[in-house]
């Protein structure tokens, strides 16, 4: 109940979306240890963006138009915004579809001077020791980058509601991505959990393709925006349940055919029966490689200020995975620009030199 599955002699091999890239990645095993080895041969970068959504997209052209040596390690570059099919909010363009955004994202960088490593993902963060010396970035296949400024941008993944029943239901009629997993519940009955922009475009769009949607909110109103929710009230087929706590995952051990949820004003528990349950409760941020290593929210956010500095010198964050109050697409790209912007101040006043400034010396 996902798409797609890939099988690999019989055994599953990977679920969600997936570039070529990724599957050759994956397929040949020697890959990792190559690329390992062509990372430690890299000089040290003036920035270093880690993560490939908007936000580290942004930061990676800005950097780059200062005419210093940029790179970007991205675990899979476009991030979240592949997952997310209509785009009707980025200003100036009415409509768009994520990985056609991504895409875009991917192509624009690569029109500048920016070193691109895709399928990377970072594990540690070095601070530097002292003045003038360097950031490290160590990376899973146990290559290291390092680098004058680095800019964190690891947006965040969708949020588990963490009741019995989502783990062993997960790809059995539990599912995260409506754009992605929803033409397989064509004619059934769902639920959307969170009335959230998220959980009310999901509800929206899954109206079009299930004979059923009941939206579950656990709040007494729903939270999104409203003309959204104009639109969904206007739909035949959506019931709306406020001031519900989804309490558990209900199947029959292949698949899932129901849900119980406690009502938060008259008590009890009630049972819905359906195959399908979307969440959408929000995200949660991709920084528990950085705890221990720099400043976060309680939230698990990289706390930043107005210019994107963390709490270490020389790095700075943008996007879904800091305390930027609102997670949108335009706002993580207008922080990513910032943080660029910052990072290249940090260097022009740092007594360390811009790599064409040593280049220039040692020539």
């Amino acid at each position: 109940m996902s798409v797609p599955t890939v099988y690999l002699n019989g055994e599953v091999f990977d679920q969600g979306r997936m570039s070529l890239e990724q599957i050759l990645s994956k397929i040949d095993s020697g890959s990792a240890r190559r690329e390992a080895d062509q990372i430690r041969g890299k000089e040290a970068f003036d920035v270093l963006v880690v993560g490939g959504g908007p936000a580290g997209a942004a930061a990676a052209i800005y950097a780059a138009r200062k005419g210093i040596r940029t790179g970007v390690a991205a675990e899979r570059f476009g991030g979240q915004v592949l997952d997310t099919m209509g785009i009707e909010n980025f200003i100036s363009v009415p409509h768009t579809e994520g990985p056609k955004l991504a895409a875009a994202l991917e192509q624009h960088v690569r029109d500048h001077d920016v070193d691109i490593m895709n399928l990377q993902r970072a594990e540690r963060l070095l601070p530097a020791k002292g003045p003038g010396d360097l950031i490290e970035i160590q990376l899973a296949n146990g290559a290291s980058l390092k680098s004058k400024t680095v800019i964190l941008s690891t947006g965040a993944r969708w949020r588990q509601m963490n009741v019995p029943g989502e783990d062993t239901y997960r790809n059995k009629g539990v599912a995260y991505c409506p754009h992605c997993d929803g033409p397989l519940f064509k004619g059934k009955r769902v639920a959307v959990i969170g009335g959230g922009n998220s959980g009310v475009e999901a509800a929206i769009d899954l109206a079009g393709i299930v004979s059923h949607v009941t939206l579950i909110e656990f709040d007494s109103k729903l939270r999104a925006d409203e003309v959204l929710q104009r639109k969904l009230r206007s739909l035949p087929n959506v019931s709306i349940i406020l001031s519900a706590q989804t309490s558990e995952v209900v199947g029959d051990g292949q698949k899932v055919n129901g849900l119980r949820y406690s009502d938060r004003v008259g008590g009890g528990s009630e049972h819905i029966e359906l195959e399908g349950i979307f969440v959408q409760i929000g995200l949660l941020p991709n920084t528990e490689w950085l705890k221990g290593t720099l400043e976060l929210s309680s939230r698990g956010e990289i706390i930043i200020d107005d210019r994107g500095q963390t709490s270490l010198p020389g790095v700075f964050a943008a996007g879904d995975a800091t305390t930027v109050p609102y997670k949108q697409i335009v706002i993580a790209m207008g922080a990513g620009s910032t943080a660029a912007l910052s990072a290249f101040d940090h260097l022009i006043r740092s007594p360390l030199p811009l790599a064409e400034t040593a280049q220039a010396e040692a020539a």
